[in-house]
C-alpha cells in the first residue's frame, strides 16, 4: 500500500487540529495548510471570539472559493497576502 499524499485532520472547534496538523507536517516533512487561513477576516474574528460559524459561513463553498484548491503557486500567494 502506498503512503497517503494528503492527510486531513478534522474535529470540533478548539480540539487542537491546527496543533496536531502542524506537528504531523513537521514530523513527515510535509507542507501544512490550516483551513482557518482560508476563512474571511470576519469569520476568523468570530472564531477568535468563540462565536460559532453558521453552516453557510463554514460550508465547503468557503473552501472551494479559496486558493487551497488551486495550483500551489496560488496557495503560496494567498499565504503571502495573509502575512501583510
Amino acid at each position: 500500500m502506498e503512503a497517503p499524499a494528503v492527510l486531513l485532520v478534522m474535529g470540533v472547534s478548539g480540539s487542537g487540529k491546527s496543533t496536531v496538523g502542524a506537528l504531523l507536517a513537521s514530523k513527515l516533512g510535509w507542507k501544512f495548510y490550516d483551513a482557518d487561513d482560508y476563512h474571511s477576516e470576519e469569520n476568523r474574528m468570530k472564531m477568535g471570539k468563540g462565536i460559532p460559524l453558521t453552516d453557510q459561513r463554514r460550508g465547503l463553498g468557503t473552501a472551494c472559493r479559496s486558493s487551497l484548491f488551486s495550483p500551489e503557486e496560488n496557495v503560496q500567494r494567498h499565504l503571502d497576502t495573509r502575512k501583510k
